[in-house]
């Protein structure tokens, strides 16, 4: 018990204190985690409106492939990045592994699947009510997806903040490509896994104080963001 205290004592004098190396750590987590945030939103949301604005032969198939991606296990998808990257993987001239461009191309993977499946939901249900509009409109492919992107914007803010949580809670998939190396690679979750095996507990609480407090600063936020713009339309 007095161990815990102490722990805790010293995790939260290092928070205070705005110890360098749990501010790099942190500061390193989230510039990779909101990069294959970026990525994966940029891929996953316009892909889920082509899903339900459109109809095309494989369409149930491609769904409930995205379904099952939700559930792919991070390591797999770590080991699958690792040989394609290695080098004497298709990829391994780039000389990516083991550095935070391995790490984001993993998470955006690991992603994808949870932001598209979350969306689709959304918009699939939003198309309900606008086709008859925009069919009798005569508008574009192109004009359709654009239409329901931005009338489902706070849907997507809450698939966006799920697949945050996804990425920046990551473990499995990022060790293996990112190698956990100090100053270059080593996130939150990494760092949490080696002090705790190391037995420096009070920078392995201090680190996870930090993730949950970015969990619920971006949820937060979203939150905020929602609600001003619900408030605007009055």
């Amino acid at each position: 018990m007095v161990d815990l205290w102490e722990g805790l004592v010293q995790a939260f004098w290092l928070i205070a204190t705005l110890n360098t190396e749990l501010a790099d750590i942190a500061l390193r987590s989230l510039k990779i985690s909101v990069s294959a945030l970026m990525i994966a939103s940029l891929i996953a949301m316009p892909l889920a409106a082509l899903l339900a604005v459109r109809r095309f032969r494989f369409r149930r198939a491609v769904i409930a492939i995205l379904n099952a991606l939700m559930g792919l296990p991070p390591v797999v998808v770590g080991l699958i990045v690792y040989v394609i990257l290695s080098r004497s993987g298709p990829l391994g001239a780039l000389g990516l592994l083991f550095t935070p461009w391995a790490m984001i191309i993993a998470q955006v993977i690991i992603v994808v699947p949870l932001i598209a499946s979350i969306a689709h939901q959304s918009l699939r249900d939003l198309w309900q009510e606008y086709h008859d509009l925009l069919i009798s409109l005569n508008v574009t492919q192109s004009q359709k997806i654009k239409t329901l992107l931005w009338d489902a914007r706070r849907a997507l803010l809450t698939a966006a903040l799920a697949g945050f949580g996804r990425a920046i809670g990551e473990v499995g998939a990022i060790m293996i490509v990112g190698g956990n190396i100090d100053n270059v690679t080593r996130v939150l979750t990494t760092a949490i896994a080696l002090e705790t095996g190391k037995g420096d507990f009070a920078l392995a609480l201090a680190l996870g104080f930090i993730l949950i407090a970015m969990a619920i600063l971006i949820n937060m936020t979203i939150h905020a963001l929602s609600r001003t713009e619900r408030e605007g339309r009055w």
